[in-house]
């Protein structure tokens, strides 16, 4: 997960939407998705389409993992994951999720 540097024109609001877009995915996503004044800022949008793809993700894995006791021993881990890319987005760094981040770039959503 290799961090990029943040924009000089990113603010404190915007580290703090971005860090809840992930450590609160999909609800604090979708909430800044549908407030005009925080969709518009360029940091959290990256932020909550990023959380959002990957809640869809993960979502699917617990479907296709939900029959075994696998899905048991991950959660947690993910969860920290999760807390650890929060984390980076408070300190104003650019999350970059392996294969999510270049397919929410690529299709054009941030």
């Amino acid at each position: 997960m290799a961090e990029e540097q943040m924009s000089p024109d990113v603010t404190s609001d915007d580290k703090l939407w971005a860090a809840l877009a992930y450590a609160f995915s999909p609800l604090v996503p979708i909430i800044a998705l549908l407030l005009e004044d925080k969709k518009e800022r360029p940091y959290i949008k990256l932020a909550s389409v990023q959380a959002l793809a990957w809640s869809v993700v993960y979502a699917l894995i617990g479907i296709i993992l939900s029959a075994t006791l696998i899905l048991a021993c991950i959660v947690p881990f993910i969860w920290v994951v999760q807390l650890y890319w929060a984390y980076l987005a408070y300190q104003g760094q650019d999350v970059n999720i392996p294969i999510i981040s270049d397919f929410v770039k690529n299709q054009g959503w941030v």
